[in-house]
């Protein structure tokens, strides 16, 4: 499945878990995978917990979150200049 594909399956409604990024529409965030899967959960158990969720689902929310992060740009501030 392709990049586009992938993050189509990312959605945001501010109906659904008040506007967080969510698995196709569905009732499982974005960050609640990414908190699993920084927390060790393996994508086996993870999807065994979720039977809704699909593998793709768990790589387009490590793609969301990969864009969000190159998107971030950060800016250095002079500290000696006083306001």
């Amino acid at each position: 499945m392709d990049r586009d594909e992938l993050l189509k399956r990312i959605t945001v409604n501010p109906r659904v878990l008040v506007g967080k990024p969510t698995i196709r529409g569905m009732r499982i965030s974005v960050e609640q995978v990414l908190d699993a899967l920084a927390a060790g959960v393996p994508e086996a158990e993870l999807l065994e917990d979720y039977p809704a969720l699909e593998a793709d689902d768990i790589r387009a929310a490590l793609l969301y979150a990969r864009d969000l992060v190159a998107a971030e740009r950060v800016y250095p501030v002079d500290a000696s200049v006083s306001a």
